[in-house]
């Protein structure tokens, strides 16, 4: 039976190099290393997305009901708002999410920043990477603390970026993401990476704390699925959320993948539309 299946992470390559934008380049073979460590069958399929039109005819053929597209405000890479707005505003089944950096702009201009990006150009929630900032920080640094305040008071989702990649291993702290958790228990928490491979204690946070949410995306596909699985189908159903981490994995292929890792039906559902619908208020 077909499915309603929102991807609550995902990119195009023509946003940044780091995701594959020019052949002949370290930042497309790192795409490639990436998408064959996490088992896409075809390592180059992200070259599709190089342009704009290829992109959403990937999105179309795997039959999403919505891409979210996540932008980026960190040293390394940086997305302007308006550009994920603007691809929004361009695509029905395109989603945007907005990012700001409080070292960059400072914690005032960061609120501001992204209650605009929130308020005026309609992005559906902020992305936070701290850990990735010059120099980085933790999730429950007090520099990020108004900003999390003013998504509280919004009603809007914080996403944050875990996993392996962060550069100090330290900082994929499921414990700080805790402490922001119970700091501000009506915050909606998106945990990008599933906090991998910190598996177990990334449930265990979540199991506490009902604001969190995790996406385990591509590195469900790692040791430790049975862990993400099983939590998904006991306790913590309406906890869990589909992202293929385009362009780091085939989409259509992790839809597919996903399917098959053992969710009961009526988790699926949840995991596929229900939950990013309601984390993004999508209403229905």
């Amino acid at each position: 039976m077909p499915r309603k299946i929102i991807d609550i992470r995902n990119r195009p390559a023509f946003l940044h190099d780091f995701y594959g934008a020019r052949r002949d380049t370290p930042e497309f073979e790192v795409a490639r290393w990436l998408n064959r460590r996490t088992g896409s069958r075809d390592p180059e399929h992200f070259v599709r997305s190089q342009t704009e039109d290829g992109w959403i005819a990937e999105i179309r053929a795997a039959d999403l009901e919505a891409a979210v597209v996540i932008g980026r405000d960190t040293p390394a890479i940086r997305n302007d708002n308006d550009q994920i707005a603007a691809l929004a505003a361009a695509h029905p089944e395109v989603l945007g999410v907005g990012s700001v950096d409080p070292q960059r702009l400072g914690t005032q201009g960061a609120v501001a920043e992204a209650e605009r990006a929130v308020r005026t150009l309609g992005l559906k929630a902020i992305n936070l990477e701290p850990t990735f900032g010059a120099p980085a920080r933790a999730f429950d640094d007090p520099l990020l603390w108004p900003v999390y305040d003013a998504l509280e008071d919004w009603g809007v989702p914080v996403f944050l970026m875990t996993g392996p990649t962060t550069p100090d291993p330290a900082l994929n702290d499921p414990d700080a993401i805790g402490r922001v958790a119970g700091a501000f228990p009506q915050l909606k928490i998106v945990v990008h990476h599933g906090a991998w491979p910190k598996v177990a204690d990334i449930i265990g946070i979540a199991f506490r704390w009902e604001n969190v949410t995790l996406v385990p995306d591509m590195y469900i596909f790692q040791p430790g699925t049975e862990l993400y699985v099983s939590a998904a189908n006991g306790a913590l159903g309406d906890q869990f959320a589909f992202g293929s981490s385009y362009p780091f994995r085939a989409l259509a292929q992790s839809i597919e993948d996903y399917a098959r890792l053992g969710f009961r039906d009526a988790v699926l559902e949840k995991v596929f539309h229900a939950n990013a619908r309601r984390l993004l208020g999508l209403g229905g």
